[in-house]
């Protein structure tokens, strides 16, 4: 029973701590666009993809070019 007395308080003191951050995070605009990052996954970006991702042509050479390194030639 004398644990109660203990308890009691703490769990209060962490209701009214939970209850002050959700009001900051609400008058802080943390819930103002939630649809975003579910289209943000969904729809990629050309810009943000082409710039991210090489090329066929920088992941592999030419045949080309792997033969003028085989055989020294610079044509």
């Amino acid at each position: 029973m004398a644990s109660l007395y203990l308890l009691i308080p703490i769990a209060i003191i962490f209701v009214c701590i939970a209850v002050a951050i959700f009001l900051w995070a609400v008058k802080s605009d943390q819930f103002e666009d939630l649809e975003r990052q579910g289209f943000d996954i969904l729809f990629d970006e050309t810009e943000s993809k082409s710039k991210s991702a090489p090329s066929a042509e920088e992941i592999e050479p030419t045949t080309k070019t792997v033969e003028n390194r085989n055989t020294g030639d610079k044509s």
